[in-house]
């Protein structure tokens, strides 16, 4: 294969072999593509077995990680609404992955923690997307792996700044 021809086969879709010239550069459209992929393994390994969606999971993983976490900062995180989240901390809590507590130094403040349910469950989500996501990336070496989701970790910090 030439130059020329391997430059021409990189800008090509990856499923269908529709040239994207134009769409290569643009990062929102490689993020795209790319969310084709990570879409399918969230759905097989969290949403169809789990019946939860992305906002759900990752209010879990997020609980687990801030221990007593308020509503407010999941709301903020997540760059919803607080009545939002409440419909999704409801929703958790009636499946007994959460549990909310009213501060005691402020009782307009929830604090949300896990349930050894939703311990479980976050513990079982994360390790079956950490080994799909690994399977996925066989492509890259796992420096690349590693620099892969630092800058998208750093474009995401740039959301703040926006």
């Amino acid at each position: 294969m030439t130059r020329k021809t391997a430059a021409v086969a990189a800008e090509r879709t990856p499923v269908g072999r529709l040239a994207e010239p134009g769409l290569h550069d643009i990062m929102g459209y490689q993020l795209a593509q790319a969310s084709v992929v990570t879409n399918a393994i969230f759905r097989r390994c969290v949403a169809e077995p789990e019946g939860m969606g992305k906002v759900e999971f990752t209010i879990l993983a997020l609980v687990q990680a801030n221990p007593e976490v308020s509503a407010r900062q999941l709301a903020q995180a997540l760059a919803v609404t607080p009545p939002n989240i409440a419909m999704w901390l409801d929703k958790l809590e009636q499946r007994g992955w959460v549990a909310r507590t009213r501060s005691t130094r402020d009782a307009r403040v929830q604090h949300v923690s896990l349930t050894a349910e939703g311990t479980a469950t976050v513990n079982r989500c994360v390790q079956a997307l950490h080994a799909a996501e690994h399977e996925a990336m066989a492509t890259l070496s796992t420096a690349e792996q590693a620099m892969l989701v630092e800058l998208l970790h750093k474009l995401a910090c740039a959301r703040s700044r926006s």
